[in-house]
C-alpha cells in the first residue's frame, strides 16, 4: 500500500537571503525605471514625428510600467516591506487598468478610421530593443519575488513582461504597417494585450499574483502557480 503524497511546502527565506532578496529587487526596480523612462521619451517623441498611435501608446506604457517599479521601490524602501505590500499591489493594479483602458480607446480610434502612422525607423528599433531586453529583466524580477514571496515584486515582473508583448505588438503593427500598409494589424493585437492587461490587474488587485510566506514562522501551503518553493530547483 502506498502512503499518501504530503504537499510540498516552501521555505522561507532566513534574514540574511531575505536581505539579499530585497537587495536584488530594489536593483532590478532601479534597471526598470531607468529603462524605462528612456524608452518613454524615445517612443513618445518618435510616435509624435510619425503620428503613430501605436508608439505614442507604448510610450505611455512606459510610465505606467516606472509607476509600477516604483510602487515597488517604495514597499521595500520601508523597514517592514510586507506592510507595504498591500498599497504597493493596489497601485499596481490600478496601472494596469489604467494601461487596458487606453490601449482599448485608441485601438477602437485607429480601427474606426484614426489617422495612419507613418514609417518609423526609430520605432522598429525600439520594439526590437526593448523585446531582447524585458524578458530578462522579467525573469530576474519574478524569481527573486517568488523566493522571497513577495506579490508586489512578482506582480511587477508580470508589467515587465506584459511590456513584452506590447513590444512584440508593436514591432509587427509597425512594421506589417510599413510593409504592406495592413494599418488594422496594430489596434488588433493591441486589444488583446488590453485583455491581458486587464486580467493582470484583476490578479494583482486581490492578491493573487504569488503566495506569500505566512505571517507566523510556519510555511504556508503553495496554491499559485508562480510559487517555486525556495529550497526546489526548477
Amino acid at each position: 500500500m502506498s502512503l499518501p503524497l504530503l504537499p510540498v511546502m516552501p521555505a522561507r527565506p532566513n534574514p540574511a537571503r531575505r536581505t539579499v532578496l530585497a537587495r536584488r529587487i530594489r536593483l532590478l526596480v532601479a534597471a526598470t525605471i531607468g529603462y524605462n523612462l528612456i524608452e518613454a521619451v524615445v517612443a513618445i517623441s518618435a510616435g509624435a514625428a510619425a503620428d503613430s498611435t501605436a508608439l505614442i501608446g507604448f510610450g505611455l506604457d512606459s510610465i505606467i510600467e516606472v509607476s509600477s517599479a516604483a510602487a515597488v521601490a517604495w514597499q521595500f524602501a520601508g523597514h517592514d516591506p510586507e506592510a507595504r505590500e498591500k498599497t504597493a499591489l493596489r497601485i499596481i493594479a490600478i496601472s494596469f487598468f489604467a494601461l487596458a483602458a487606453y490601449i482599448s480607446v485608441e485601438s477602437a480610434r485607429a480601427l474606426l478610421g484614426g489617422s495612419e502612422a507613418a514609417h518609423s525607423t526609430i520605432g522598429l528599433m525600439l520594439a526590437a530593443l526593448s523585446l531582447a531586453f524585458m524578458p530578462g529583466l522579467s525573469y530576474a524580477q519574478r524569481r527573486a519575488g517568488r523566493e522571497l514571496g513577495s506579490r508586489t515584486a512578482v506582480a511587477d515582473s508580470k508589467q515587465t513582461l506584459l511590456c513584452t508583448y506590447l513590444s512584440a505588438v508593436l514591432l509587427v503593427g509597425l512594421g506589417l504597417n510599413s510593409v504592406l500598409g495592413w494599418n488594422w494589424a496594430d489596434p488588433i493585437a493591441a486589444l488583446v494585450i488590453a485583455a491581458v492587461a486587464l486580467k493582470e490587474g484583476r490578479d494583482a488587485w486581490r492578491g493573487e499574483t504569488c503566495c506569500a510566506p505566512a505571517p507566523t514562522d510556519e510555511a504556508s501551503a503553495c496554491t499559485d502557480r508562480c510559487c517555486t518553493p525556495a529550497n526546489q530547483t526548477t
